[in-house]
């Protein structure tokens, strides 16, 4: 089974830090593009970082850029997303998706993911 778990959200003060793991089963990250998302209440799901399968290329969103920072580790088939001087702003439920792919390419795009996991609430709140 193809499945991609979150962990890692939480409650914290403005100018914190979280680290949010993604966990894959069925499938090897190191073969696949993968990518954070977020979504706050009344808000469309917005692309916040992904990294392409060679692990070589990465994306931001100007949002997080300086901030945010996204990390593999094929040993685990993790991926992270490291989260520094957090804002309010950044409130919503993390995603993280997939997509297997050759090419070294990853898309901000929610339409081109076709595996995602649950989410983890990132509450930041002082």
């Amino acid at each position: 089974q193809l499945q991609l778990v979150e962990s890692g959200g939480g409650l914290v003060q403005p100018g914190g830090s979280l680290r949010l793991s993604c966990a894959a089963s069925g499938f090897t990250v190191d073969r696949s593009a993968i990518g954070w998302f977020r979504q706050a209440p009344g808000k469309e799901r917005e692309g916040v970082s992904c990294i392409t399968s060679s692990g070589t290329k990465t994306n931001y969103a100007d949002s997080v850029k300086g901030r945010f920072t996204i990390s593999r580790d094929d040993a685990k088939n993790m991926v992270y997303l490291q989260m520094n001087s957090l804002k309010p702003e950044d409130t919503a439920v993390y995603y993280c998706a997939s997509r297997r792919t050759s090419f070294s390419f990853c898309n901000p795009n929610v339409t081109w993911y076709d595996i995602w996991g649950q989410g983890t609430q990132v509450t930041v709140s002082s």
